[in-house]
């Protein structure tokens, strides 16, 4: 079953660097008009957000609509203790930022205001594939999983929502689950908000 995903991985990972830049950002702006005109966005709040890497969606006309609609934009960053997971920093247009150990864009300097994924509204989170049901497959480092573990007793927890972000045709006909994978409520692509 891994050989699978590793498959899938590889295969998607290709897929998504191979897109031109122009219909890269011509797909982040049709995204960024689906998830602003959605009820699920007007209503939240603390938003987190990502810098893209390895050909993921992008989501800077996300943060640019959200500073616009006075909303906050939280980025993730790996937790400074607990480094197998996640934590969230405040980003505002124009603080300094640092690459990190993946080369992924990050906050600097903002340690001592770190916020729980508990406390955010929504996490908009990138994948690699998705199917109908929720279920999400990653780069295979686990973060968002174990960050988001909480969720697993949904009856206790209402925030944030997960929504992952792709382009549609990451979307395939299903993916087995595992005990520790958290799925999503909802993924939002270039056509549009789809929920499961």
């Amino acid at each position: 079953m891994s050989a699978a995903r590793n498959s899938l991985r590889r295969t998607m990972r290709q897929r998504r660097r191979a897109i031109p830049t122009t219909q890269r950002w011509e797909a982040a702006a049709r995204l960024a008009r689906h998830l602003a005109a959605s009820p699920i966005f007007l209503r939240s709040q603390r938003i987190a957000c990502y810098f893209a890497n390895d050909g993921e969606m992008e989501l800077q006309p996300v943060m640019q609509r959200l500073w616009s609609m006075g909303k906050e934009c939280y980025l993730p960053v790996i937790h400074p203790v607990s480094r197998n997971r996640l934590c969230f920093l405040s980003y505002r247009e124009g603080e300094p930022l640092s690459k990190n150990r993946f080369g992924i864009p990050e906050p600097q300097g903002r340690w001592l205001r770190p916020v729980p994924a508990w406390a955010l509204d929504m996490i908009l989170m990138p994948l690699v594939a998705f199917d109908g049901r929720g279920n999400r497959l990653g780069m295979g480092g686990g973060y968002y999983d174990r960050t988001l573990a909480f969720l697993r007793m949904r009856s206790c927890w209402h925030s944030p929502r997960l929504l992952g972000v792709a382009y549609g045709f990451q979307r395939v006909d299903a993916l087995s689950s595992r005990p520790w994978d958290v799925p999503l409520e909802m993924v939002v692509t270039e056509s549009g908000l789809l929920r499961f």
